[in-house]
């Protein structure tokens, strides 16, 4: 039986194709720091609501961002299933910083929890059509009254790059 192989999409934006989901996160956070992720991000989201274009100046930056985070829910696809077989090592911080992030101290302490429950809420298409949705209305010049949820998929993405800059910072290493 044929194993299905989950492509990142990483040549788009880092330059090479990451194979490995470790590497993928940091192409990832070597593209960008994890503050300018959030906050871009948050105004993609804050502009679905204004009849504003995002970044009308240079919409490409819009396009380039689509295909990072298109290629990071791919990655964060792949760590959640990766949970059973990796452990992440334990934090050299105090126990008090994770207050900064928006995870709770089981998911400071197990970050592979963020990615189980991402996607034990939405699928891996959902999260991508979000991400869709969110860039196109971000663009549109008129403001939306849109039935869809927006808000769920925007709190687990924040949640899963929180995540993502964790295991980097830490480290895994296998059970």
């Amino acid at each position: 039986m044929k194993k299905n192989k989950t492509f990142f999409e990483t040549c788009f934006w880092a330059g090479d194709s990451a194979e490995n989901p470790f590497k993928a996160i940091d192409a990832f956070f070597a593209f960008a720091k994890l503050d300018y992720y959030k906050q871009i991000l948050s105004e993609v989201v804050i502009y679905c609501y204004k009849p504003k274009v995002y970044k009308d100046d240079n919409p490409s930056d819009v396009f380039i961002l689509y295909s990072v985070l298109k290629s990071f829910l791919r990655v964060c696809y792949c760590l959640q299933k990766k949970s059973k077989k990796r452990k992440v090592r334990a934090s050299l911080r105090s126990e008090t910083v994770f207050h900064l992030s928006s995870l709770t101290k089981e998911e400071y302490n197990n970050p592979f929890m963020v990615f189980q429950k991402a996607f034990e809420l939405k699928s891996l298409e959902e999260f991508e059509m979000f991400l869709y949705q969110v860039l196109e209305l971000s663009l549109s010049p008129y403001s939306i009254d849109s039935d869809s949820d927006l808000m769920t998929p925007y709190i687990y993405l924040i949640k899963m790059l929180d995540a993502a800059e964790l295991l980097r910072e830490r480290g895994v290493e296998k059970i």
